[in-house]
């Protein structure tokens, strides 16, 4: 049935020794990954828990000016965002701050042009 195996009962031996080591390795990978995404999981839970309402998010400048204003769960805020509550929200956009174009704060607080 197997002709392609070696014919005798010590290379045999070795092949499946190679083998088992192999199936080792690759279970401890994959044990490893599993891990991996577990905490990966439980991570994006509590930033998801974690995610305010609103986010300004700032400029690279020193001063750092506020450029946008995003609602908590929006995609397109940037790494130098912060989590503010809808007043402060809201004072943002009053005084001049740009709505982001792709969640629409200004909508969801009720600020109408």
């Amino acid at each position: 049935m197997f002709d392609d195996l070696p014919p005798d009962l010590d290379r045999l031996e070795v092949l499946r020794t190679w083998h088992q080591m192999w199936l080792a390795r690759i279970d401890d990978k994959m044990a490893r990954l599993r891990k991996e995404q577990e905490q990966q999981a439980r991570a994006e839970e509590v930033r998801v828990e974690r995610a305010p309402d609103w986010l300004i998010e700032y400029g690279l400048n020193r001063e750092a000016i506020p450029n946008a204003v995003h609602v908590g769960d929006c995609s397109m805020a940037g790494k130098r965002s912060k989590g503010v509550d809808s007043d402060t929200a809201r004072r943002a956009l009053a005084g001049g701050v740009t709505a982001c174009t792709f969640c629409r704060p200004d909508t969801e607080l009720g600020i109408l042009d």
